[in-house]
């Protein structure tokens, strides 16, 4: 019993600490440039290889739902910072590319919210800490989440 509440303990302390950072991070974030829905399918767009992905994998990585991606997408695609084409491997699949705008925003993006999370969560925590948190926290994901 006690092990079960020691891992509810554990759960409880990075489910707050995560929801307290956010909250500080999207407060800082520069909501003016783009949103934090918006930087995150960028951002999983920009860690693909060649800076394409397909639609489905998009949706599996980010964190909004299927009906929200494809509203964002087309955003996006509207304001030329992504592109939209066939999968020509899957006829029924999109592949969605980064544009250099695109890419050009997200890194402009990125470096400020870099020093927020750098300024609102690592200076708290040695560089031993954090190597060894980001160790546990990819342990701790489901097999499938893992990248």
């Amino acid at each position: 019993m006690a092990e079960r509440a020691l891992t509810v303990a554990a759960w409880e302390a990075l489910f707050r600490t995560q929801v307290t950072t956010m909250r500080e991070l999207a407060a800082e974030f520069p909501t003016e440039l783009m949103s934090l829905n918006e930087y995150d399918v960028l951002f999983n767009i920009s860690r693909a290889p060649g800076r394409r992905l397909r639609l489905k994998e998009l949706n599996r990585n980010s964190l909004i739902t299927q009906p929200s991606i494809s509203r964002l997408i087309d955003r996006l695609t509207a304001r030329g910072l992504v592109v939209k084409e066939p999968d020509p491997d899957d006829g029924r699949g999109t592949i969605v590319g980064i544009t250099d705008a695109g890419f050009a925003l997200f890194r402009r993006v990125a470096i400020q919210h870099m020093d927020a999370i750098h300024r609102r969560f690592g200076a708290s925590l040695s560089e031993e800490e954090l190597q060894k948190l980001a160790e546990l926290s990819v342990r701790a994901r489901p097999e499938s989440a893992r990248d």
